[in-house]
């Protein structure tokens, strides 16, 4: 009988790598040996803190939602699909019948398992483990010229892409971008894929702005020791057309209010508790300000945008650890000095 490898976390820093048995793949179904999975905000937070805001881990869960692997076996039925292909796999499902999935909203699906995730109980299981059945839909190829954890990269990616698209039209915009953590540089490649004329980028550290301008950005501001240079961006009312907010920080947010032109937008991409809104801006400048969360068909999208290096997502692997080194790995991520995008690795 084979034998998985997976993390399993049980609380606040307790990870442990153990092994259970592989299932075969069912109908409809894929058996994949996963290649790399990539340690996002929401799995830092689960480990760090035990989990975020409401969300807490309140039984073991595997986490992992961001992950790629090469299709070994294929189920009864499936089709599409080759043994040796290489594919992102898809986190998200909707249950296809509630309100929001017959309106054309399965992001606000009432009934969402998104996989990794500590939202309900119980717990939607995650990919950090090096063999898994999954349902061939959530399966998208992405060619034979980029690696696997190229291919990792396909979810936050479509994060990024599903901001950018709630934003509308950015060909020839001015465009800021606060926080240059993995989605906000994600940002910043899909932002430039998108035709923006500008696009400036600020954060506290010259390591994520560097990782920034190799995404795409022509400008980066360190507001830890340049906040100065902002000042130019306020003149007359602000000079950016839209700005994506992706660090949830209260300084960032009131640089986005004091820098998005009157009746400029503002995308709020990261998320935090109750924050101080500065509604005489808001207000007085008439602008606007949405929310954006996860993805719909974007992420086929970014797993063709990957595949096809249009959108090269190289630059923000920063670390890789294998499997059995899982704390590690996940230390490693805490230290945003020197880390970005730290993926986990099972072959």
């Amino acid at each position: 009988m084979m034998l998985a490898r997976f993390a399993r976390l049980y609380g606040q820093r307790d990870l442990k790598v153990e092994e259970a048995p592989v299932a075969a793949p069912g109908a409809g179904q894929v058996l994949l040996k996963m290649a790399a999975g990539g340690i996002c905000g929401s799995d830092l937070h689960y480990y760090q803190d035990g989990g975020f805001g409401p969300v807490r881990v309140r039984e073991p869960i595997i986490p992992g939602h961001e992950a790629a692997g090469y299709v070994e076996a294929l189920g009864e039925g499936v089709s599409g699909l080759a043994v040796g292909q290489l594919v992102s796999v898809n986190p998200s499902q909707p249950c296809g019948h509630c309100r929001f999935c017959r309106e054309g909203l399965p992001i606000h699906c009432l009934d969402m398992q998104f996989m990794g995730s500590a939202m309900r109980l119980p717990h939607a299981q995650g990919m950090f483990r090096d063999w898994l059945v999954v349902p061939a839909r959530q399966c998208v190829p992405v060619g034979e010229t980029v690696t696997a954890g190229e291919a990792a990269c396909a979810e936050p990616l479509a994060v990024c892409l599903h901001a950018v698209a709630r934003a509308g039209d950015l060909n020839g915009k001015q465009v800021l971008v606060t926080g240059a953590g993995p989605i906000g540089v994600l940002t910043v490649a899909a932002v430039r894929h998108a035709g923006a004329a500008k696009i400036v980028v600020t954060d506290l550290t010259d390591a994520a702005l560097d990782r920034a301008r190799a995404m795409g950005a022509d400008q980066t501001i360190n507001v830890a020791t340049d906040a100065a240079a902002l000042a130019a961006f306020e003149q007359d009312k602000g000079q950016f057309d839209v700005a994506f907010e992706c660090s949830a920080a209260a300084p960032a947010i009131r640089t986005a209010f004091a820098t998005v032109r009157p009746r400029g937008l503002i995308v709020q991409v990261g998320v935090t508790g109750d924050v101080t809104v500065p509604l005489n801006a808001l207000v007085g400048k008439e602008l606007h300000w949405i929310g954006t969360q996860r993805f719909d068909q974007e992420f086929a999208q970014a797993a063709d945008l990957i595949g096809r290096r249009d959108i090269d997502v190289r630059p923000i692997i920063s670390h890789s650890f294998p499997v059995t080194d899982a704390v590690k790995a996940f230390e490693q991520a805490g230290d945003r000095a020197t880390a970005c995008k730290v993926q986990l690795t099972f072959l």
